[in-house]
């Protein structure tokens, strides 16, 4: 019995060092630090979702904020945001980084 026990408790022990299985697809999670030239492209596309996910997948962003005009944001600035400026018409204008 006690050599059953400790057996369980090593298998566990060593289960929880395993590392974690790959992103679905094989894809590679962003690493956080926004890169605003991977996305260039996207100046004079029309907004979408589609666009502003290949935008973060580009620029290896983890979080998107898209700015139409007077729309307020806050002054924060995180390495791991890329901005998405619009105008009326809803097409992009700019890229930020923060």
């Amino acid at each position: 019995m006690f050599r059953t026990l400790s057996l369980a408790v090593i298998a566990l022990t060593l289960a929880g060092c395993a590392s974690a299985p790959p992103a679905a697809g094989g894809a590679v999670p962003p690493s956080g630090i926004c890169n605003v030239e991977a996305a260039r492209w996207a100046i004079g596309q029309g907004v979408n979702d589609d666009i502003v996910n290949r935008i973060l997948r580009d620029t290896s962003s983890r979080d998107a904020r898209v700015l139409r005009p007077g729309q307020p944001a806050t002054m924060d600035y995180r390495e791991d945001r890329i901005n998405v400026d619009v105008n009326d018409r809803g097409a992009i204008t700019g890229l930020r980084c923060g």
